[in-house]
């Protein structure tokens, strides 16, 4: 293959941001390969750590309020995704003041003042590919702010994330337990304390552990035992773990992995009631907003092993009891024990009980059972070293004893989060949550009612509270979702001649006494003016990568000021300095790059998407573009312009590559969109440097679509 040479204008490559008004988002969803954490989206000073499921994308997004909000319903969209979950940088809320989260297709929760005050957090995830935001404030001082998103591409109930868990390690034997961990694959280890024998100093971590479960220090999260507290102020355990051990001398913190919240506790310093460790952990429990809870630390409540029962953390387990927490993990004596769900007394409690593992088997000797219990001991081993395993969900968990090689003795438990069981209740939501319609014109909008809690009732559709002129009728007016499911209706919105207006109209569903209610914002045109039209001047909600299907690596497709490109080959010009109004365009990689082979498409595939709008009867679409390729093109380059109204993608526009010199002309173009009228649509600009690598640059200014 022939290189095309680049003549590229130099300029200092400095990172481009753009600020969203409060409405507005962007979803730029990038696949991330395993358990990979989401593309970067600012840090911020105070943040709970969220490890993420396998297969989550996310991105920023735009979402803030304050004072006194009588605004419109907003919300935080990812087109395709099952569920979405957001990051709030700010939630300073006063008195009663709230703001509630509502997914698409089914979940709801309602943040309050006790929820991480001063903290940036996740929420728990919200099935659906849109997040409808609510806000009730009446305090001026009032305030939130979401900054970014995660989302899933399979289904809420099969997205799991694994964590590895054990104390007791580092012992003779924990050569034996590593690689079972290594195998798991697991987003965390946690560690029930006595991670190194046998007094914790730096050079015992650094001779005894770091050689064998070093390899996992990324996705630690620690706790001290006893024997760490062999060395002063376990100072070998916080110079080797450092800030993921917590706050040196407190060593209590905590974190979130998919929809668990995870409290690291120190059972070594002082724990009593009304204590500042006791009296952080009820507070972290009242700030969470996760479904599930899980908690760990050193010595064990009940136990049948030599050490017995310990009373002195029965405020930690009445606090974790309060909370409805699900799981606690210790160690201590050496052997695996299962408890049944308990109350702090040892009273069996399967409605509300805590259950308790006791993992004691990292490689350090065995301990036998000569104690009794106030719990009820579910399984017991004395002579097996393993790891456990927790497969959790946003709704569940599996725990299961991993033996090492060798040895037989297994374990299984499985049980539901008390916060995530509820009754049958059901939700209503909007796709898109805001729409256009013409004088004499139609437009459509998806009504989901989500079940959660395994409700399945018919639930009765009605809307109200249109602009005059526009009426509307759901068909079919009633549906039944399936139990933890999605139903859908069609929602069509009939226009007159003479409508005109904007309203936030109510969807309601009604099933018995209850009702739930979604917000859709329906706006009347003018008659024979434009539905769309974007010169790209400001951000509009241009939308990367919305399908997640792209393959491209360098030169996708942006909102920019394109700068200019000349191929020394053919002395061509390929990308152009210029826009046919204004000074952005959307550029496929603006850039004209600091060196050889930089910022032109490659790799395959890259796409935009447009906000969604409601195609006029007669509807034209109108639009410049430019195109450019080296003599090393293929049929299978392509730019291309797209209509996907939520089923199948239908090609209007397209210019292919040859093996032929092209440079880069700006044209205009037009395409029917007729068919499609009155249906809620989406624009897709598509790009591809495909099959073999070669030279391509696209570039579309001034998108109007008119009747």
């Amino acid at each position: 293959m022939r290189s095309t040479t680049k003549r590229w204008r130099r300029r200092t490559l400095a990172v481009a941001t753009s600020t969203l008004a409060a409405g507005a988002f962007l979803v730029a969803a990038h696949p991330q390969a395993g358990g990979a954490a989401p593309p970067a989206v600012p840090e911020v000073a105070d943040q709970v750590p969220q490890l993420t499921e396998a297969g989550v994308t996310g991105g920023p997004a735009s979402v803030s309020g304050g004072g006194t909000s009588t605004s419109a319903d907003r919300s935080v969209c990812a087109p395709g995704a099952h569920w979405l979950r957001v990051r709030f940088t700010e939630l300073s809320l006063r008195g009663n003041d709230s703001v509630t989260l509502t997914g698409s297709s089914a979940g709801s929760y309602t943040l309050t003042s006790r929820h991480w005050p001063g903290k940036a957090f996740h929420t728990r995830a919200f099935e659906g590919d849109c997040v409808r935001v609510s806000a009730a404030l009446s305090d001026p001082a009032s305030r939130f702010a979401i900054d970014a998103y995660q989302a899933g591409d399979r289904p809420l109930a099969a997205a799991t994330t694994t964590v590895a868990a054990v104390g007791d390690v580092c012992g003779s034997s924990c050569n034996q337990t590593a690689p079972l961990i290594k195998n798991m694959n697991p987003q965390a280890l946690i560690l029930a304390g006595d991670n190194a024998y046998s007094s914790g100093t730096l050079s015992e971590y650094k001779n005894n552990y770091d050689p064998y479960y070093g390899q996992f220090k990324a996705i630690t999260y620690p706790t001290p035992g006893n024997h760490e507290y062999n060395t002063s102020g376990a100072s070998g355990y916080f110079d080797y773990f450092g800030a993921r051990a917590g706050e040196r001398g407190k060593g209590y913190y905590s974190f979130d992995v998919g929809d668990w919240h995870f409290v690291a506790l120190n059972s070594n310093i002082t724990r009593s009631t009304g204590s500042a460790q006791e009296t952080w952990l009820k507070n972290d429990l009242a700030a969470s907003t996760k479904p599930c809870t899980a908690a760990f630390f050193h010595h064990p409540r009940f136990s049948r092993g030599t050490h017995g029962d310990d009373s002195s953390v029965t405020p930690f387990f009445q606090a974790l009891y309060n909370a409805k927490a699900d799981l606690i993990v210790v160690g201590h004596d050496h052997n695996y024990q299962r408890y049944a769900p308990s109350r702090p007394d040892g009273t069996r409690d399967d409605a509300n009980g805590v259950r308790e593992l006791l993992i004691g088997t990292g490689g350090r000797g065995y301990y036998n059972f000569d104690q009794s219990s106030a719990a009820v001991q579910e399984a017991g081993n004395t002579n097996t070293f393993g790891v456990g395993k927790l497969t959790l969900t946003a709704t569940d968990y599996r725990s299961d004893f991993v033996p090492v090689s060798g040895r037989t003795f297994t374990d299984t438990a499985t049980g539901k989060c008390k916060k995530a069981v509820s009754s049958p209740a059901f939700s209503v939501g909007t796709t898109p949550s805001s729409v256009s319609v013409k004088p004499g014109g139609t437009a459509s909008v998806t009504v989901n009612v989500g079940s959660t809690g395994g409700f399945t009732a018919a639930t009765a559709l009605s809307v109200s509270g249109l602009p005059s002129g526009v009426t509307g009728t759901i068909s079919p007016s009633s549906v039944t979702p399936p139990a933890n499911g999605t139903a859908t209706a069609t929602l069509t919105l009939t226009a007159s001649d003479t409508a005109s207006g904007s309203a936030a109209a109510t969807v309601t569903g009604t099933s018995g006494s209850t009702t739930q209610t979604a917000k859709v914002t329906v706006s009347v045109g003018a008659a024979g003016g434009e539905a769309f039209a974007d010169d790209f001047e400001t951000d509009k909600g241009w939308r990367l990568n919305a399908a997640g299907s792209d393959t491209a690596t360098a030169g996708k497709w942006e909102r920019g000021d394109p700068e200019q490109t000349t191929s020394t080959y053919s002395n061509q010009i390929k990308q152009r300095g210029d826009t046919t109004s204004g000074v952005n365009c959307l550029v496929t990689g603006r850039l004209a790059g600091s060196e050889y082979g930089v910022n032109d498409l490659d790799g395959g595939a890259s796409s935009m998407a447009s906000p969604a709008f409601t195609v006029p009867a007669g509807g034209k679409l109108t639009f410049s573009y430019t195109f450019a390729h080296g003599d090393n093109a293929t049929s299978a380059d392509y730019l291309r312009i797209r209509v996907f109204d939520g089923t199948t993608p239908t090609t209007v526009f397209e210019k292919t590559g040859s093996a032929t010199e092209v440079a880069g002309v700006w044209q205009n173009a037009t395409a029917d969109l007729s068919s499609f009228a009155g249906r809620s649509v989406r624009l897709l600009v598509e790009a591809a440097d495909a099959s073999t690598a070669s030279l391509w640059e696209s570039a579309v200014d001034d998108i109007r679509v008119t009747a």
